[in-house]
């Protein structure tokens, strides 16, 4: 039996791995559009690769895929994060968890994870093809039994008896056209992991500050996220507008990227309280310069911003504040509003929400239920997960089922 494997990423050599490791007398080979494979594994995490998430608590896990959700929680019961971290361990690769919970190898280095699947690969003899992307495909049936036909885009035909599709996500639906052309149902894509440009009213003199914790909401929605927030030269990035990003990306598409958001600084209080406290320190240090010492461990060059955009002079003591000043100040601390206008890709690191629809695809074995012998894996699929290295779990559990199931014989 020969199984092809469309894509060189994550999910398809993972999948080749195991599909080696299952059924040792099947030929495997990885089909690669580009002249390198493992690319994004290459540039994740800043090159360190942020290979997955703690895996101590899965129902917390299983939380983080805007969609997919539910097709995930049926496969992490065949492989999950826990399993990740085993598998690489037994091939000498030890990962360890940061405080955030994000999980990279303790090397710090993408190598790493690259170097350990390009040697399993090899020790497998798994052929991998570089600079061959796929066209299409058809239906070739030999000798009673259904066989594929894949055209390269150099015009070589390759047969195949099963064929795994792990290519990612495409930016633009005609991408899909190869496989929406054999009846599957293609979930428009979109990107889901990206930050806000905010032109007009942003914070760019800013550029560089960080704030540890706050509080990131989509006005007119019930979509929030609450965590560290980075103010860039052309808005705002950072943990909680990137995850933001993907529970919204598809009304945020809907809207053209053009909205507004509130962010409340100081998510622990309420406006009342930090009203309290302001009035407080015009008691207990009424000499004192107000835009001299930030308050509440907001970055002094934020706190200046927020001072003077209260209307409150560089000079001014606590003392001789006024009423209508501390209130301003109050609503800048905990409910500053911006007007977002388009987005930007979060550095290289494309994710797309979008793809096969899953009701296409056997949750149990990834098999397609249109095609027999086609499997799926990956980001080509309708899941996605928000930035932490919930993607790539993504990638490692649905290359591992796959690879699991598509050597049986039909």
């Amino acid at each position: 039996m020969h199984i092809v494997i469309i894509g060189g990423g994550a999910a398809g050599f993972m999948a080749a791995i195991t599909t080696a490791e299952t059924y040792p007398n099947v030929k495997i080979t990885i089909l690669e559009k580009n002249r390198s494979v493992l690319n994004k594994v290459r540039i994740s995490g800043g090159g360190r690769c942020n290979v997955t998430y703690d895996p101590s608590d899965m129902r917390f896990f299983v939380k983080n895929y805007p969609r997919g959700e539910k097709l995930l929680r049926k496969l992490f019961t065949q492989f999950d994060a826990s399993d990740t971290v085993k598998w690489y361990e037994q091939r000498g690769v030890k990962l360890k968890t940061e405080p955030d919970g994000r999980m990279f190898p303790v090397t710090d280095s993408s190598h790493t994870i690259i170097e350990c699947l390009l040697r399993e690969a090899k020790k497998a003899g798994i052929e991998v093809r570089t600079s061959t992307g796929v066209d299409s495909f058809s239906l070739s049936p030999v000798n009673g039994l259904s066989s594929f036909l894949i055209k390269t885009d150099s015009g070589e035909m390759i047969e195949a008896q099963k064929i795994l599709v792990a290519c990612g996500g495409y930016p633009r639906i005609t991408g899909f056209d190869w496989l929406s052309e054999h009846r599957h149902k293609i979930i428009a894509p979109l990107p889901s992991l990206f930050t806000f440009n905010v032109p007009e009213n942003g914070l760019p003199h800013l550029a560089g500050v960080s704030i540890t914790d706050c509080l990131v909401r989509i006005s007119g929605t019930k979509l929030e996220w609450r965590g560290p927030l980075l103010i860039t030269h052309w808005g705002f990035s950072g943990p909680a507008v990137l995850k933001l990003s993907s529970w919204g990306a598809r009304y945020l598409a809907e809207k053209q990227y053009h909205f507004t958001c509130r962010i409340n600084w100081l998510p622990d209080l309420n406006e009342q309280k930090v009203r309290d406290y302001l009035l407080n320190e015009k008691i207990q240090t009424p000499k004192q310069q107000i835009a001299s010492h930030a308050r509440f461990g907001i970055p002094a060059r934020l706190w200046k911003e927020f001072v003077e955009k209260s209307g409150i002079t560089e000079t001014l003591r606590w003392v001789d504040a006024s009423t209508k000043a501390l209130n301003r100040l109050v609503e800048l601390l905990t409910n500053s509003l911006f007007e977002v206008k388009g987005k930007t890709t979060f550095k290289e690191e494309f994710v797309t929400c979008g793809g096969i629809a899953l009701d296409d695809i056997d949750p149990q074995t990834l098999e397609s239920k249109v095609v027999p012998g086609l499997f799926f894996a990956g980001e080509v699929l309708d899941v996605d997960g928000i930035t932490g290295g919930f993607n790539f779990q993504n990638a490692w559990t649905t290359g591992f089922v796959a690879g699991k199931n598509i050597g049986k014989n039909p």
